[in-house]
């Protein structure tokens, strides 16, 4: 059964108005790369709570969890609202099965995000198991506006750590962008651009991992399916693996 631990806001980082990083203190919190936890706050209506994935590494002092506030939602903009020194509540254990020891064998590794659904990917790149296990990987983020496009620096040092084996791909729907595909996922992969601009494929030996808008991995799986692919399941092995909750 969960329980909840009491922690305090470390830092509320902005990366715009309608994005932040919440950072948490909380060391010694134990967690899977690509869990989540569920964060609650009091009200006057009781503690209510939503979940939320781990962006940083196992093993940080801080839990670091990127959210945008719904509207008219009854916790994402309180918790948007907190600051430094607030308290809120971190469900335990952390828990979910979108992580890398789920997968299969592989090649490639597909890490395909829309929104903030790139959160658990950047908590597995930050631990070694993907670079271990796999020759090549492509983090795919796809977002509304250039703003978006969050911890590039981060990125970037992958990027120069791993210059033969990852690629960072963004694709910025509503704008241009000089480094962004400019087209929504499932087009992009229909016609062959995505795969073009990563310099791979999706084949019988890659693993994709799928993270964000419902409709997004609905329409990208079924591009997927047309060439060879199927959802990986553990009495099933396959290739295209779904996180199951939105946020």
């Amino acid at each position: 059964m969960a329980q909840w631990l009491e922690a305090a806001v470390a830092e509320n980082f902005a990366w715009h108005p309608h994005l932040c990083s919440l950072r948490v203190e909380l060391p010694g919190f134990d967690f899977i790369a690509g869990q989540f936890v569920r964060l609650a706050v009091e009200t006057a209506q009781g503690r209510l709570q939503r979940a939320y994935s781990l962006v940083n590494a196992p093993g940080d002092t801080r839990l670091d969890f990127l959210l945008t506030p719904v509207a008219d939602g009854k916790v994402s903009p309180r918790l948007h609202a907190l600051q430094a020194g607030d308290r809120l509540w971190v469900s335990q254990p952390a828990t979910g099965f979108f992580t890398l020891d789920e997968l299969p064998a592989g090649e490639t590794l597909w890490l395909m995000a829309t929104g903030t659904g790139i959160g658990p990917y950047l908590s597995m790149l930050a631990t070694d198991e993907p670079w271990q296990r796999f020759k090549r990987i492509v983090l795919v983020h796809g977002v509304r506006q250039v703003q978006d496009l969050v911890y590039r620096d981060r990125i970037a040092s992958w990027q120069q750590r791993y210059p033969g084996q990852f690629h960072y791909q963004p694709v910025v729907t509503r704008e241009s962008h000089p480094e962004a595909l400019q087209a929504r996922l499932p087009q992009l992969i229909q016609n062959r651009q995505l795969q073009q601009a990563a310099g791979a494929q999706f084949d019988l030996d890659s693993q994709v991992m799928l993270c964000g808008n419902p409709e997004m991995i609905k329409a990208v799986r079924a591009e997927l399916e047309i060439l060879g692919l199927r959802k990986n399941l553990r009495s099933s092995p396959g290739h295209i693996t779904v996180e199951q909750y939105w946020n």
